[in-house]
């Protein structure tokens, strides 16, 4: 079979998951290959070379195939896939979600604390609300509060994930204690935003409506 320029060995049925035979787009699928070393590996940047199989980018597709033991099937080789591989993934896509969201952070397009936040969401400038794993209940209440005043008053509905620890939310913005965080309109923001909608749909697996929601907050990033 020939190979793309990048070595990337073009598959039969392109972007056809291997546990639903369902076809689908770049952005809701993932691709795996087998390493040198007989290991799978998620490739995310979708560019290492070698066969590829496809699977929704989903948690719960990925533990359907582990336990199907349809990775060997799809990428035709004895690949070794541990047990846990769905968590693995899921850690893949949090460390590349939180490299991005640094690099938005560097750029100038990353508010944190609650009273910043809130100013965000009312002004307008915010595309996307992270809550900390640990924040406390009334401190959501509010900024949902101040998310809802601002559809009330006909501005746009503006999302908020809770998709990390304090500590990695630190870790990633160079601070202390972040709980609450506001990730600011602009193309800087327009990498986070993709990859932080692409770990909520891998973890629970959004409708159509919130996935096409989710579609256009991304899309809004990146023209404004």
């Amino acid at each position: 079979m020939m190979k793309s320029e990048q070595g990337v060995e073009p598959e039969m049925n392109d972007r056809t998951c291997i546990v639903t035979r369902e076809s689908g787009t770049v952005d809701d699928m993932i691709r795996f290959v087998a390493a040198p070393d007989g290991t799978i590996v998620a490739d995310l940047k979708r560019n290492l070379p070698g066969r590829g199989c496809w699977v929704k980018a989903q948690r719960r597709y990925i533990d359907e195939a582990v336990k199907r033991k349809l990775f060997p099937r799809g990428l035709k080789s004895n690949v070794l896939v541990p047990d846990d591989f769905g968590l693995a993934v899921d850690q893949m896509l949090a460390k590349s979600a939180l490299g991005s969201f640094g690099l938005a952070r560097k750029a100038g397009v990353v508010v944190t604390g609650a009273a910043k936040v809130d100013a965000a969401i009312r002004n307008g400038t915010a595309a996307l609300v992270l809550h900390a794993f640990e924040a406390a209940e009334d401190g959501v209440r509010k900024l949902d509060q101040a998310r809802r005043s601002v559809v009330y008053a006909g501005g746009p509905e503006i999302p908020a994930l809770s998709l990390f620890e304090s500590s990695e939310m630190d870790l990633a913005l160079g601070g202390v204690n972040v709980i609450h965080a506001a990730v600011l309109k602009g193309t800087a923001a327009a990498g986070f935003v993709k990859r932080a909608w692409l770990l909520q749909h891998f973890r629970d697996g959004r409708d159509d409506r919130a996935d096409a929601k989710a579609a256009a907050a991304a899309k809004e990033t990146e023209t404004e």
